[in-house]
């Protein structure tokens, strides 16, 4: 649910200004606004308008007085492309709003059309916070925040799964966790994401990687045998292994800095390196020597160097998640 900057909850207010490029968050912010409007009243006019639709003059024929007194909901998109003349006639009516007419502005934020944000910010407009994400980490906590939404409890590691599988699409991010949460009584984790997304091979392959780095030799095992049983193929998980140890074996022998600078130094995006680095508590110089040692046997078996596949990679993955543990041990 988009995030509200404004201390005020009233999704009646004379206006609401929606700023941001993120277009699942503004579409929530005026669906939110016309569900109210038309919980108060069932015949409220919506208009949705486009800067072209907003030409010199029409405000004041869509905010005069109805013979009905009916509500409306006007929404102006794109608002920092209105023409100038439009802009001062919004500015002029955010002094004395009509009663009974919801303005929804959703602006792109940033410079272009600054003079009416800052008008309808100094009018009290109700502000809803719109970003563009941009970071895993921002995807990650909007699936939390969408499971929340709809009450229902996922893990932390169902969620990293369900953002790993889906990528960047918010909107698809959203379907997801909708569906699961339609779909799937009590708790969801991980395993019931990997029985709905594991057909994306990249993000199952990863996934057994990321297990069994973590010294999760269980959990490693179960999403290989899913990720097979599902037609991924050994090759794809023998890559996504081999990445896994390499990226413990690069950051632990790397200085310490910030992600930024690491990542610039070993060629990982700064998301990775704070995964990795979490990933790497109990690993030891010995520990990646024998994970490597048994990528490159799995890789053997996986391309013909061996009679049974399957075999070769959980051989490989018990193997890492052992190696994985040997500081501790």
């Amino acid at each position: 649910m988009a995030t509200k900057k404004s201390s005020s909850d009233d999704l009646l207010a004379p206006v609401t200004l929606a700023v941001g490029q993120e277009d699942l968050l503004l579409d929530r912010a005026v669906r939110e606004v016309v569900a109210a409007a038309r919980a108060a009243d069932a015949d409220t006019d919506v208009r949705d308008l486009a800067p072209e639709q907003l030409q010199p003059g029409a405000l004041a024929e869509l905010t005069s007085p109805s013979l009905f007194s009916e509500r409306k909901v006007l929404v102006m998109r794109n608002a920092q492309d209105l023409p100038a003349d439009t802009i001062k006639e919004i500015k002029a009516y955010l002094d004395d709003p009509a009663e009974e007419i919801t303005l929804v502005v959703l602006h792109a934020g940033g410079a272009k059309g600054k003079g009416l944000l800052e008008a309808a910010r100094k009018a009290g407009a109700r502000e809803v916070a719109c970003p563009k994400t941009t970071k895993p980490a921002e995807r990650l906590t909007f699936v939390r925040q969408e499971f929340r939404s709809l009450g229902r409890s996922a893990t932390p590691e169902a969620c990293q799964a369900l953002v790993d599988a889906i990528g960047s699409d918010l909107r698809e991010l959203a379907s997801a966790v909708a569906q699961l949460t339609a779909d799937v009584d009590g708790t969801i984790d991980e395993a019931v994401v990997a029985r709905y997304y594991t057909g994306r091979a990249e993000a199952s392959s990863f996934t057994v990687a990321d297990r069994a780095v973590e010294g999760r030799a269980a959990e490693a095992l179960e999403a290989l045998r899913w990720s097979l049983s599902t037609g991924v193929a050994p090759v794809l998980i023998t890559s996504a292994l081999a990445q896994g140890v390499r990226a413990i074996g690069k950051l632990s022998s790397a200085r310490g800095g910030r992600p930024a600078d690491l990542a610039r130094e070993l060629g990982m995006p700064p998301w990775k390196i704070d995964r990795v680095r979490q990933q790497m508590r109990g690993w030891t110089p010995d520990g990646v020597s024998v994970a490597l040692r048994a990528v490159a046997e799995a890789d053997a078996g996986v391309k013909g160097g061996g009679d049974d596949p399957e075999y070769a990679l959980e051989k490989a993955v018990v193997a890492i998640a052992r190696a994985a543990r040997m500081r501790r041990a």
